[in-house]
């Protein structure tokens, strides 16, 4: 588990610091908030929408063969750019937007093959602290990477930063090629004739659909997301904007640092006994601190402590929606599921994403500017200056997000989700159906 651990962690900073230095490219070129939301957009959407056929890939053969694809594709397109980079006149900004794209597909291997690893390298009952882990080394990267990434940007250039990136690449594949996983094979059937990879991804989603409280789970998650991210989206711009450079290396490390601090907590303690509340609680919590208190404060600090704060809740919440998925949905149907659970759950990021930015340019921006719209009832709280419609954004998500969560908890099918859906066994499930050990109670009983 450390072996995996390590080399993850290794990985995500040397693309976290990439991805800063990419943000930074294309903010260069024009200073617009749209210009950094489509490259969000270019990570996301192919995220999203593969994650269903990557789930579909990963339970046909080993999760290790699953992760090293990932780590792969993420080494062949950074090697890439840096050789046109070094070797072909330099690297142009249009360039960045689709090895954006193919990293996106890349990390739709990874997630859910590295999810779907974790019940094979530690004991059921270290899920929620494997899980905490693995979120911190996400998190540790944000702390190192924007860092990292603004000085190497500012002394060497673009150039070091891919460097750094495919060396980490390199180092986390040399890490999953050694190590070795209990249980871990080719499943059974793997030489037989096969559905299509598009009904075996669709089969993820029927899945999801039959237990209602893993349904709702995620129709919740999307809901979330989709008002969430409206605000999310525009934090980078709007922190460029009002501060510059070193004020968005500051909220991102602080994002690490919350992050970190989380995924400690979360290894340490487990996770909350009753999941499917806690998740919720903290959904609300993340609401009222990284959106309404972010859209409020008036500085870098204030900023700072709301996205650790917010960072620190988001760990814990992403790391019990994994074990819970770990620990209610057989094996064999990890990947399917959790690619489902991905492309469901994320699927609105994407044009959350893709809105947020134009909207961010050329409506709220405006209106704050001239006290117009609903600046009329909300412009005393972020005044006219520049960034003051993207607050007044990310203050509306905030709303939004806090209603949403409120309906999660709210819901018994969620809230209850330990009772209502029974944990699996150890063993395979039975060949032609992916029904898990127990079933779930009654449909219509757990509806809220």
């Amino acid at each position: 588990m450390l072996l995996v651990w390590s080399g993850q962690a290794v990985s995500l900073v040397g693309s976290a610091v990439l991805r800063f230095a990419f943000i930074i490219e294309v903010w260069s070129s024009g200073e617009q908030a749209t210009a950094v939301t489509a490259l969000s957009l270019c990570a996301l959407l192919p995220q999203a929408l593969f994650s269903p056929f990557a789930g579909a890939i990963i339970d046909r053969i080993r999760k290790r063969s699953a992760l090293q694809i990932a780590d792969i594709g993420g080494l062949l397109t950074v090697g890439a750019l840096t050789l046109v980079h070094f070797f072909g006149g330099g690297l142009e900004p249009w360039q960045v937007y689709p090895a954006t794209v193919l990293l996106g597909v890349s990390a739709a291997f990874q997630l859910p093959a590295l999810t779907a690893a974790v019940p094979l390298l530690v004991r059921k009952d270290q899920l929620g602290r494997a899980n905490g882990l693995l979120a911190g080394a996400r998190s540790a990267a944000g702390i190192c990477g924007p860092a990292l990434g603004g000085v190497m940007v500012a002394l060497s250039g673009i150039g070091a930063v891919l460097v750094i990136d495919l060396a980490s690449y390199a180092f986390a594949l040399i890490g999953v090629r050694i190590v070795r996983m209990r249980g871990d094979k080719v499943p059974e059937g793997a030489g037989a004739p096969r559905t299509k990879i598009t009904a075996e991804a669709v089969d993820g989603l029927r899945y999801l659909f039959r237990h209602a409280s893993l349904r709702d789970m995620t129709v919740n998650f999307c809901t979330v997301n989709l008002v969430m991210v409206f605000g999310f989206a525009v934090i980078q711009p709007m922190v460029l904007l009002k501060s510059g450079n070193g004020a968005l290396a500051a909220v991102n490390s602080a994002i690490g640092v919350g992050g970190v601090v989380g995924g400690l907590l979360m290894a340490a303690w487990g996770g909350p006994k009753n999941r499917g509340r806690g998740m919720m609680l903290g959904i609300v919590g993340m609401c009222l601190t990284a959106q309404l208190a972010m859209s409020l404060a008036g500085g870098v600090a204030g900023w700072c402590a709301a996205m650790l704060l917010g960072s620190l809740l988001m760990t814990l919440v992403n790391a019990s929606m994994q074990a819970i998925v770990q620990t209610k949905v057989p094996h064999e149907w990890q990947g399917r599921v959790f690619g489902a659970v991905m492309f469901l759950s994320q699927i609105s990021v994407p044009v959350a994403t893709a809105v947020s930015g134009p909207l961010a340019d050329h409506v709220f921006e405006p209106q704050a500017a001239d006290g117009a719209g609903v600046f009329v009832l909300i412009g005393p709280l972020f005044g006219d200056g520049p960034g003051s419609g993207m607050a007044g954004m990310l203050f509306l998500a905030g709303v939004a997000g806090l209603a949403v969560a409120l309906w999660g908890l709210a819901s018994r099918s969620i809230r209850d989700i330990d009772v209502l859906l029974p944990d699996i066994d150890d063993t395979p499930a039975e060949p032609g159906g992916p029904r898990a050990e127990g079933g779930e109670k009654d449909d219509d009983a757990v509806r809220a």
